[in-house]
Formats: structure tokens, sequence, C-alpha cells
């Protein structure tokens, strides 16, 4: 965009040069008119002073040709002439010199001609920057978005039409990319509630063989035959238990979430102007107030696209369970950190829920209906934990506030 708003100017800059040196050229013509009627002029008083008859229809320049008569009109009619005195005769030559003010119109006529096929050209291009290039930057860091998991935010379609298919194919992946996780949360919810159902279960035959191995260690079983049947119900119930822990290994990996955090200075400024670009049109077309405190900028020792990820789940979270009329964005510092604070109106939770919202899996009371898995704000405190950071909530005069601390780059 950068690059093509650099066309643009350029074009202008060429428009209003061209303009000015043709003005400049062409002018001095208009100020400066043609003399190549006094060729004429000359030549006429040639030939009158070698005693020959002149025809003013042999010269270009030359009008009419008339002696002295007496009459008055002979030096005051108008038009451009001159009187000159030939072998003691006077006469006086009309001419037709070069006309200064239709030149001046004609070269008034070809600059605006100019300026308008350069001002054309600059219209055409802020059209196709308007219409073209600016709505293809804004798609063209939707896959760099979904790279980097961002999938929550829609495509708005671009009223031009221009990239109307391409929009919604793009919207399309968005929606199966969220589908595809969404899917994956719930694999991981049914593998976490088998884990948990298995090792529940365990308890029961492990409980067995403890009572089995006490009575035989206290030698409550004298005859053998009730020794060998409790060996074998203490062998059948390590079968049992073995069973069990073969499910719970193929299902270890029930809440695993790999991450790839890359830490490197990042200006504060840029994690929040990217988080604000995300949510901007979605806040405006629900009539969400949108504050973000003015601060100094800082450099901040983060993973840039993880610690955007954290805010993206937090301001997620504030459109989806506040009262969406106001969320404000302000910053505090803390030792050698950054203290970034996310505040929405309208909180419905219970104070005594307010522990639990970092849980795995947890969704408070005031979940209702609403979409969710329960896991945005624990993968929110996994994520600083691995940056080094934390996120903490508090309930503040029925507002939810959730602070992200972030060391500063050292």
């Amino acid at each position: 965009m950068l690059k093509f708003d650099k066309v643009i100017a350029l074009t202008a800059v060429i428009g209003v040069l061209t303009v000015m040196i043709s003005s400049f050229y062409l002018g001095r013509r208009a100020y400066y008119p043609d003399n190549s009627y006094k060729v004429d002029l000359n030549r006429v008083e040639h030939v009158l002073a070698d005693g020959e008859e002149v025809s003013a229809s042999d010269y270009e320049y030359i009008s009419s040709v008339k002696k002295y008569d007496g009459g008055e009109n002979f030096f005051t009619d108008s038009g451009s002439y001159v009187i000159r005195e030939i072998n003691g005769t006077l006469y006086r030559i009309d001419y037709d010199s070069t006309d200064s003010c239709a030149q001046k119109r004609a070269i008034l006529k070809a600059e605006a001609i100019i300026a308008s096929i350069f001002a054309a050209v600059i219209l055409l291009l802020l059209y196709i920057r308007k219409n073209i290039i600016k709505p293809f930057v804004k798609m063209s860091e939707l896959p760099y978005e979904l790279a980097k998991g961002n999938i929550t935010a829609p495509l708005n379609e671009n009223k031009s039409r221009y990239f109307g298919k391409f929009v919604w194919g793009l919207d399309m992946l968005r929606e199966e990319l969220e589908k595809s996780r969404n899917r994956e949360i719930e694999r991981i919810r049914d593998e976490k509630t088998l884990l948990l159902s298995l090792s529940h279960d365990i308890k029961t035959p492990l409980s067995a063989v403890k009572l089995y191995s006490e009575a035989v260690s206290r030698g409550l079983y004298s005859d053998m035959d009730k020794c060998r049947e409790a060996a074998g119900n203490i062998s059948a119930k390590v079968d049992e238990i073995e069973n069990y822990i073969h499910e719970i290994t193929k299902n270890s990996g029930a809440e695993s979430f790999d991450y790839e955090i890359n830490i490197r200075d990042v200006y504060l400024s840029e994690i929040i102007g990217s988080v604000e670009n995300t949510f901007r049109d979605r806040l405006a077309a629900a009539g969400t107030e949108l504050r973000i405190e003015k601060s100094s900028d800082c450099l901040l020792s983060a993973d840039p696209d993880r610690l955007a990820e954290v805010l993206q789940n937090i301001f997620d979270n504030a459109i989806k369970y506040g009262d969406g009329k106001l969320i404000t964005v302000t910053y505090s510092d803390e030792e050698n950190c950054r203290l970034i604070t996310v505040t929405n109106s309208g909180c419905e939770l219970p104070e005594n829920e307010l522990p639990h919202i970092f849980s795995s899996f947890w969704r408070g009371s005031n979940a209702g209906n609403k979409q969710g898995s329960g896991l945005g704000l624990y993968i929110c405190r996994r994520l600083m934990n691995d940056m080094l950071g934390e996120v903490f909530a508090e309930i503040k005069d029925n507002d939810m506030m959730i602070t992200v601390v972030c060391p500063k780059a050292n």
C-alpha cells in the first residue's frame, strides 16, 4: 500500500511539473508574439521603393497597402498598421500579427487538457487504491492470522465485490478451521472425561488387591485353597488394572497443547495496534465503545504472536460475556513488568467462581448458551507462564478486569 501511495504522489508531482513547464514555454509564445509579419513589411517597402505596384494577396501577413489620399481615416482606422514614407509618398501598410489573446486561450485550453488527463489518472489510481489495493491488503493479513490461530474474527466482504468469490472462499476456510479447532477441543474434552472415568475405575480393583494382600500377609487364610483363590483374585485385579493403564496410555495426550514460543523484544504499541485492528470492525458493528489509555510505549520481552493471541482471547471473552457497552485497556508498571488490564462492563460472573476461570474446561454460570470450550483463559495462563509472565482477574464495581503481566525487555 505504501509503495502504491508513492506512485500516486509521484504521478501528482509529474502532473504539476508538466503543467508548470508547459505553461512556462507556451506562455512565452503568448507574451512574445510571432514577428514574421515584419519580414513581409520589409519586402513591401523594398518593392514600393523600386516603384513597383504591390498586391497584398502576394503576402501572408499583409492585408492592404494604401497611399495617403488626404483623408482622416488614413491615420485613425483601427487595426495593426505602419505608416511609411517611400519616395516622398506616405503609405499605410495594414498587417495581421499573431493574436496573443487567442494564443493565450489556446494555451490555457492545452494546459487544462493536460491537467485533466493527470487528474483523471490520479483519480483512477485513488479508485484502484480504495477498491482493489486496500481490500486486498486487508485480505492478505488473513492467512497470516490463520497461521497464528486467530480465526474468530470474520472477514467482511468489500462492497466493490472485486474479490467476492475470493473473500467468500477465505471466510469459508476460516470457518472450517474454526470448526476443526472446536472439534479438536471437543475430542480433548471427551478424552479427558474418559481419563477421569478410567482413573476412578482403577480405584475399585486397586482396593481389592490391597485387601487381598493384607489378608494374606496377616495369615487370615489358613487353608491353602483359600490362599490360592486370593492369589488368583489378586492376579485378576492386576490384569484389570493393566487394562486400565493401557487405556490411559492411549489417551495420555488428552490435555496436550503444544506451543512454539519465540521470545524477542517487541513494542507494546505493535501488539495493541494488532489487537485493535482485529476487533475494530467487530466492536463497531456491536456498538461497543473501545477506550485505550494513552501511555508511553515500551519494549516487552515476549512472543508477539502469542501475546497478541492472549489479548485476543481476553477481548473475545469481554465481548462474549460483557454487556456490550464498554471495553477499556489501561496500563500500569510493577517492578520490571508492564501490566495490561482489559476491563469490560456488565460482569455477571459470581465472585465465588472467579478462582476457577483459568481452569481447563471450566465454564462459569454466566456462560448460558454462549459457545465456548472453557479453554480460552486456561490457554492464556499457559502462554503467559511460558513467556515468564502472568495473568490474573478481579471483579470490581460490576466490571470484569483481566490483567496480563508481561516482562519488559532488559
